[in-house]
């Protein structure tokens, strides 16, 4: 599966972004899908995961209640709608996609596919 993240940008603090990832396997569809984020000097971290079936997500307690991960199975699609965003959430997001979850998708040892990454900037 390749995947392919884009929709990132610079903005300012308090401002949104809506961040894409698609694959062009049909197959996308059966994949759990993660948003991870790498910011400069720090190891990459989990933001939110979504099940391929319910659509069930998770979110890291640094972005509950800002952002929200959806799906569009129609499009091929996984979102990331971030809002409030915060200097801290400056970093390259990243979408990962896997069959199985071992970790419930909140460890990057989960995914086997990742995606090229899209910067995402908020100025203070």
């Amino acid at each position: 599966v390749q995947l392919q993240a884009s929709g990132g940008g610079l903005v300012q603090a308090g401002d949104s972004l809506r961040l894409s990832c698609t694959a062009s396997e049909r197959t996308f569809t059966y994949y759990n899908v993660g948003w991870f984020r790498q910011a400069p000097g720090k190891e990459r971290e989990f933001a939110a995961r979504i099940t391929w079936n319910l659509g069930t997500p998770i979110y890291a307690d640094s972005v509950k209640g800002r952002f929200t991960i959806s799906r569009d199975t129609a499009k091929n699609m996984v979102y990331l709608q971030m809002n409030n965003l915060k200097f801290e959430d400056t970093a390259v997001y990243f979408c990962a996609a896997a069959r199985t979850l071992r970790y419930d998708g909140l460890d990057s040892k989960d995914y086997s596919y990742w995606g090229q990454g899209t910067q995402v900037t908020v100025s203070s």
